[in-house]
């Protein structure tokens, strides 16, 4: 939920905090664990007081795809309406998220696949 606020435009702690409800102990574990695996980075935009704001790496702007998928299984099998929607903020339009295999164009699920464990050294 802190990924899906981040590319919703929030930076900082306190943003966090109010939208997601949760205790800071939690919010300061989950944002260095994000930081840590280099989803989000650290940023000091003040320095009387010391405060810093967290922004998307690129493995955090490429993680969206992977949040919208989730959200979509969600919405199907768990939430109902009660989950977020996105949408489209030029068109307006409810974003509805499929995964395409880039090369067929079909849609992943709906085809067999099979598995290749990469080779030894």
């Amino acid at each position: 939920m802190i990924l899906r606020d981040a590319h919703s435009g929030l930076t900082r702690f306190d943003q966090f905090r109010k939208s997601l409800a949760i205790a800071p102990t939690i919010l300061t574990r989950r944002l260095a664990m994000l930081t840590e695996e280099g989803l989000l980075e650290k940023r000091r935009y003040s320095e009387h007081p010391p405060r810093e704001e967290y922004l998307l790496t690129e493995a955090g702007r490429d993680f969206l795809p992977v949040l919208f998928i989730i959200g979509a299984w969600g919405r199907k099998y768990r939430g109902g309406g009660k989950l977020v929607q996105f949408f489209d903020a030029e068109t307006g339009t409810e974003i509805k998220a499929v995964a395409i295999d880039e090369v067929t164009g079909a849609k992943i699920g709906t085809r067999p696949i099979r598995k290749v464990a990469p080779e030894a050294d």
